[in-house]
């Protein structure tokens, strides 16, 4: 009988402690909430930062191989430049030796010595006109290369904005973030 007083005495001093237990009050419903809430919005920072995680690194990854594309455009180009400035050069050399045997051929004083400068300026007339067409495909060529270099060039400007794009967007969500947690 004494088991049974203790049983029940046991019972009503524990009961109302369970119950109080089991129905918390506002301000702990409303403390749940803000944890709730909380960690729901930690989940989408989280979420939110591996997104912009991915997307960073598949635009370096993009940036880079660009990266490469314009050193590899800038190559061409320069060589393509170096070439021209070489035809040039030549081109130049056979006009200022046709100068110096037209002054020779003008100075010379017997019809021999002419009729030799003569036929050397219409040789280097000859090759001064060969020189024409190539050089005019290599200006071509310099001048698409150097539109494909600034095609190169403007993707790889589009990539670094995005990439600063996708940083201001952390930077952003990082003080927001901040922000709500001092709230």
């Amino acid at each position: 009988m004494f088991r049974l007083h203790t049983l029940i005495l046991s019972l009503l001093l524990f009961c109302p402690v369970g119950l109080d237990q089991a129905a918390p009050t506002t301000s702990e419903s409303t403390t749940l909430q803000a944890m709730l809430t909380e960690i729901r919005q930690l989940r989408q920072d989280l979420l939110a930062s591996a997104v912009a995680a991915r997307r960073a690194q598949i635009v370096i990854y993009r940036l880079y191989s660009q990266e490469a594309a314009v050193i590899r455009a800038t190559q061409r180009l320069d060589d393509a430049k170096s070439e021209l400035t070489q035809l040039q050069d030549r081109k130049k050399y056979f006009e200022l030796q046709k100068k110096q045997y037209e002054q020779m051929r003008d100075r010379a004083e017997n019809p021999a010595q002419r009729k030799q400068f003569d036929d050397s300026v219409a040789s280097f007339d000859v090759q001064i006109e060969a020189f024409t067409p190539v050089e005019q495909e290599a200006q071509n060529k310099a001048g698409e290369l150097e539109q494909q270099w600034r095609i190169e060039q403007a993707k790889l400007e589009q990539l670094r904005d995005e990439l600063d794009r996708i940083d201001r967007a952390v930077v952003n969500a990082s003080l927001r973030s901040s922000a709500a947690q001092r709230e």
